[in-house]
């Protein structure tokens, strides 16, 4: 993940990093709806079709997770498939954290979907306070990408609960919810893009919103008609879904199309951000010491 650029005889100056996560580009975007789709049906299948219940469905998706993190952090670069399985059972179990404390412990979604708003707001000020930025663009460090997937996962699952509060207890639909995230989203591009959003803003917005759009339309396409479905069921849709996503990530990685380029950064860079004095600014708690000022001797003068 890291080259370092020395003379013999320096200490190091510059580290060329690799990026842990992929490119912003319509790429991604497609791929993150599949996997918030897949996130969604995929759960429902394991739950009632398989018969696993929903304790037992979030054990075994857990442990996949974990799996799939130890694997994505061992890494020295961003590898398609590793990175995208990762967010496909983030996804999953993201969904399986509001189930659970919706229909086993009976928390309403109102309660979820601002609770995980306040968590996910909480995880981005801590990773703002230690690392003076929420871009993606600068995953390189294990510090870095530990935040990154906790904010990842954070929005899974307030994306669920979101998308569950509109389209059940709101008494929107499915498909009107499709269209509702949907708008939502190109709202969002046309204030980043139209009126210069900050693009990390943007980002994480969007991102929020495409859980609650995947979610949408996976239920719209597996539920019963008499639900306002299409009927296809969990196993039709989560199949059609992670095929695309298979298709999708084989092209990612023969054409690389959405690797960023390496980044050149200097070593304080990598540290965490730590309340130091400023080297030219007096620090407000350090004593101000005042030394004398000793004019030099003056060499004595030659007689002679």
């Amino acid at each position: 993940m890291t080259t370092t650029i020395s003379r013999p005889d320096a200490a190091p100056t510059l580290r060329t990093m690799l990026n842990k996560v992929p490119e912003i580009t319509l790429y991604f975007w497609v791929i993150k709806v599949l996997c918030t789709t897949v996130g969604e049906t995929a759960a429902d299948f394991l739950n009632d079709n398989l018969g696993l219940g929903l304790t037992n469905t979030t054990y075994i998706m857990g442990a996949l997770l974990v799996a799939a993190l130890v694997a994505q952090f061992r890494l020295r670069r961003y590898v398609p498939s590793v990175y995208w399985l990762a967010v496909v059972l983030i996804s999953i179990f993201g969904t399986l954290i509001t189930d659970n404390l919706s229909d086993n412990l009976g928390v309403s979604l109102v309660v979820t979907t601002v609770g995980f708003s306040i968590v996910l707001a909480f995880v981005f000020a801590v990773w703002w306070a230690s690392e003076r930025t929420l871009s993606i663009h600068t995953i390189y460090t294990t510090r870095r990408e530990a935040f990154y997937w906790l904010a990842v996962l954070f929005t899974f699952a307030l994306g669920t609960a979101a998308g569950d509060l509109t389209a059940e207890r709101l008494n929107v639909g499915y498909a009107l919810s499709v269209l509702l995230f949907a708008a939502l989203i190109a709202a969002v591009a046309i204030a980043h893009f139209r009126f210069r959003m900050d693009a990390v803003l943007a980002f994480w917005i969007a991102y929020i919103l495409t859980r609650p759009l995947g979610a949408s339309i996976g239920d719209y396409l597996s539920q019963p008609k008499a639900d306002g479905g299409l009927g296809l069921g969990t196993v039709v849709t989560s199949a059609l879904f992670l095929s695309a996503i298979l298709a999708v990530v084989v092209f990612l990685t023969i054409t690389r199309r959405d690797e960023t380029p390496a980044q050149t950064v200097s070593p304080e860079e990598l540290q965490p951000h730590l309340h130091l004095p400023h080297p030219h600014v007096p620090h407000p708690h350090a004593p101000d010491v005042q030394f004398p000022n000793v004019a030099p001797p003056r060499p004595a003068r030659d007689e002679g």
